[in-house]
Parts: C-alpha cells; structure tokens; sequence
C-alpha cells in the first residue's frame, strides 16, 4: 500500500491522487494540515532525499517567514519549520515499505508503477 503525504488543496497532489486511482493502484492518502508530521517521519525523509529537496522554497508559506527564520538554514532547521509549517514539505511525498518518492512528473509515475 502506499501513502501518498501531501495537501489535500495542493493541485498537484489531487492529480496524483486522481492518477494512482486510475490506474488501480492502493493508496491511503496523508493530508499534512489536518494529519500533521512527526518529526521522526520528516527526519527520515531528509536523509533519504536530502533536506533541500524536501524544504520548499516557492511556497507562500516560505516567502510569509521573517527573514530572520530564513537564514541560516540547515537540516534540523528545516525539519523542525517543516513540522512546524507541514505546506513547506516538497508534495506529494509517496511513502512505501521500500521507496521514498518525491515528487509528481513522468519519472515518478513510472517508478510508481514498477512498484
């Protein structure tokens, strides 16, 4: 089963949703504003794919921080404002027992499907 970790407002995470359901693939899906992130879980995230990919820099919710929080940035930085502020996780984060994917473009809907 996956899990598919994202914001249930997030374009880009309906269109994965609507996807997976397409093609018969079973999946829970983890809204990170209602659901909220452990810190063990975004931890091991940032191991796997390496914070920066994980933090998202684009967002509102980026540009709304003081600069101030903005500086500076490092790992523990960045997993604690994410578990802080779950919309600036990189989304959707697809979470199996044996793959970590992030993201939605060609390349991880064809790992998706090798699954």
């Amino acid at each position: 089963m996956i899990k598919l970790v994202g914001l249930k407002n997030c374009d880009t995470c309906r269109k994965a949703k609507k996807w997976l359901e397409a093609e018969g693939i079973a999946h829970d899906f983890h809204d990170v504003r209602k659901d909220g992130l452990s810190s063990q879980d975004v931890q091991k995230w940032a191991s796997e794919l390496g914070w920066e990919a994980l933090l998202n820099k684009r967002g509102t919710t980026w540009r709304s921080l003081d600069d101030a929080v903005k500086e500076n940035i490092d790992e523990a930085r960045a997993i604690a404002l994410i578990v802080e502020h779950p919309a600036l996780m990189k989304r959707p984060v697809f979470v199996t027992d044996n793959e970590l994917i992030l993201g939605f473009k060609q390349a991880q809907m064809d790992q998706l499907k090798s699954l």
